[in-house]
Formats: C-alpha cells, structure tokens, sequence
C-alpha cells in the first residue's frame, strides 16, 4: 500500500523536479493577492468621490488581472527563439508607440502618457521598456566581443537608449527613462563592459538628470519638496508629509486593514505610486517587511535564473531575465524610497501591487518570461544528462 508520504511526494515533487522556479510564482501570487487586496482599500474613498461606486477601481484592477492571467500564459508558452528573433521588430515597434503616444495620446495630469484604446489606456513607455531590454539583450549575444573590446560597440546601445529616452523625456516620463538607464548600465556591466565605460556612463547619466531637473521648474520643486518637506507641508512637501505621516501611525503591527486615515483624500495617489505608505499604515512594519521580502525573493530568483541560463551557454536568456531583475530591483527600490521620503518623487509602480493596467500586465508578462526562461534552462539541462547517460 502507498504511504500518504509517498502519495503526497508523487502529487507535490520536489522544487529542483518542477519544470517552473515555485518561489518566482508563489511570490509574484502573493504579490498580486496583496495588491488587488490594497487597491481595493486604498481605492475606496477617491472611487466613491470620482465615480459613485467606492468599488469602481477595483473592478478594473480585477478586470486587468484577468487580462493577465492570459498573458502570463501566453508569455510562458512562447518559446525565447521567438523573442531572440523578433527583438529588432519589438524595438522598432516600441518606437512606433513612443511616438503615437506624442500624437494621440491621453494627457493626465500635465503628462501624455496613454494611448486610448476603447475604455483603457496603454501606456507605451511600459511596452518600450519591456521590448528595449529584449533588445540589449540580444544585441550583447551579437556584439559582446566588440562591448568588451572598444568603445563602438558600448556605443551602440547607449544611442539607441538616448533616442528612447528622449521620446520618453517629452512624454514627459524622467522616471521610466532612469530605469531604463540604470538596467542598460547594469547589463552592460555585466557583459564585461570595461570599468572606465562603465563609471564614464554613470557619471554622464547622473551629470545628465541634474541638469534635466535644474532646468524643469516642476522637477525641481519637487527635489526642494522631498529635502525639506515640512517647510512647506500644505505645498510643495504635501505629498511626502502625508505618506511620512502614513508611515508613523502604522506602528508595528498598523492600523488595521481598511483603517487607513490618510486615504481619506489625504495622500494623493493612494492606490498608486503611494500605495506602500497605506500598506505600512493598515498593515505596520510587519506588513512592511512582508512584502519587501516577497520582492526580495522575486528579485533573487529573476537574477538566479538569469545567471544559470548564462552558464548553460543561454546568453540572450540569460541577458534577458537578468535585465528583469535589475529593472524589478530598482523600480522597487525607488517607489518604496519615494513614499519613505529616502528619494525624491517619481511616478513609478510598485512592481504587482500598485494599481495601474500597463505595469502589471508589462510585469506579469515579464514575469512569463522568467518562468519560460526557466524551463527551457531546465530543460536543456535534462536532455544534455539524458543524453550522456545513454552514452
């Protein structure tokens, strides 16, 4: 007779026997759970005051989830070959939305991001970044010797960013564009990019965002608002002082779920780019650490399986999940330390837990391609054991 240990191992096998990374997928679950569970809080009041219907937010949330739920299986059925040929039309298409989005694009906000599509808006700079990154990554596969050897082939890259990052600066969208920058640095870094490049890059860039913020008088009060919020807390640090505050009535275990005070047409953007300033008030430092480590996991795992498809000679996978992760790690690093007043404020999600159609669905894509990057490292391992054993 089977034992129920013996049944419960045949039903369940073992992590390394998984044809999927079942960290990566339970994280991003557990992400995308919390999220729908926080818009709905945080959205509540400023839906009931917009639209009559406290719930009208999170329907749509619910409504992308769905949509991603398709293409997170179709991004896991659709094999690297397709994105390692297509990369260049990808590029070329994003281009194309990066300039519609400047002809007939939605204006919200001062800010022409969205492209109308019947009741919703893509928004193009997700979609571009997604397909540059594919690019870079197969551009290090056919040019690595020349990135590594001199200065044309870094070059390249950086001029085909610098013209994605101007039409992403007229949107104007400066937060997409240092996303881009510090993944495009990060890979080439990784590719073996001579250290002289890479530090020349960077201090170019930062040379470059300080003189974009000086000369953009809105960018620059919001530098003056995140130094010193509380010299003028009802202006220019408005937003910063009412997430400060979010953060300081969370305590240790918060206020409850659905307690939040400064959702209550306090903070702007609660269900958004401020969302993490309600998680930390409803749901207190535990709910906090909870989800970076969630984050956390998902980063690592990204990086993990980028850096085993590299050593199983995968290099466009390889260059393509680690791309992910560094562009999840920094995203997150810079919407939690916008709301924690450590960086000034930048209109950028967190990753499956803020509110926003075109982010989740470009990262549960993403998140597709890491598993399918996954299963084809996995796979290629078993064929080559399966093969050397018949020998």
């Amino acid at each position: 007779m089977t034992s129920f240990a013996q049944l419960k191992q045949t039903l369940t096998p073992r992590q390394s026997d998984a044809l999927f990374d079942v960290p990566l997928f339970y994280s991003m679950l557990c992400l995308i759970g919390v999220g729908f569970v926080m818009v709905t809080s945080a959205s509540m009041p400023v839906a009931e005051r917009l639209f009559n219907n406290p719930y009208h937010i999170s329907i749509r949330h619910g409504m992308f989830l769905g949509m991603g739920l398709f293409l997170f299986w179709a991004s896991t059925s659709a094999p690297m070959a397709w994105w390692k040929r297509c990369n260049p039309y990808l590029l070329l298409l994003g281009f194309g939305l990066l300039i519609l989005v400047l002809l007939v694009g939605r204006e919200v906000n001062g800010s022409k991001r969205w492209i109308p599509v019947g009741p919703v808006g893509v928004q193009a700079a997700e979609l571009a970044k997604l397909f540059f990154f594919s690019y870079i990554a197969g551009y290090l596969v056919r040019k690595k010797e020349e990135v590594q050897e001199n200065l044309k082939g870094f070059a390249k890259p950086i001029a085909v960013f610098a013209v994605y990052a101007f039409l992403i600066l007229m949107q104007p969208d400066l937060g997409t564009v240092v996303v881009m920058f510090v993944t495009t640095v990060g890979l080439l870094f990784l590719a073996g990019a001579k250290l002289w490049q890479f530090f020349a890059l960077i201090l170019t860039g930062i040379f470059l965002v300080v003189l974009l913020i000086i000369f953009e008088p809105y960018r620059m009060a919001r530098v003056v608002g995140f130094l010193e919020p509380w010299d003028d807390p009802f202006g220019k640090g408005y937003q910063l002082v009412q997430s400060l505050m979010a953060y300081g009535q969370g305590g240790w275990f918060g206020q409850g779920l659905g307690n939040s005070v400064q959702k209550l047409q306090y903070l702007p953007e609660a269900h958004n780019d401020f969302i993490f300033a309600v998680i930390a008030e409803e749901l207190g430092f535990i709910g906090v650490v909870s989800i970076i480590l969630l984050l956390g996991c998902l980063v690592f795992r990204a990086l993990l399986i980028g850096q085993k498809a590299l050593k199983h000679g995968k290099e466009y996978e390889g260059y393509f999940a680690l791309a992910i992760g560094i562009w999840f790690a920094f995203q997150t690093m810079v919407n939690i330390g916008a709301s924690a007043g450590i960086l000034p404020t930048k209109g950028l999600t967190l990753p499956f837990v803020s509110y926003g159609g075109s982010s989740l669905l470009v990262m549960i894509v993403a998140a597709g391609v890491l598993q399918r990057v996954d299963f084809e490292t996995k796979m290629s391992t078993k064929q080559a054991t399966s093969r050397g054993g018949k020998r």
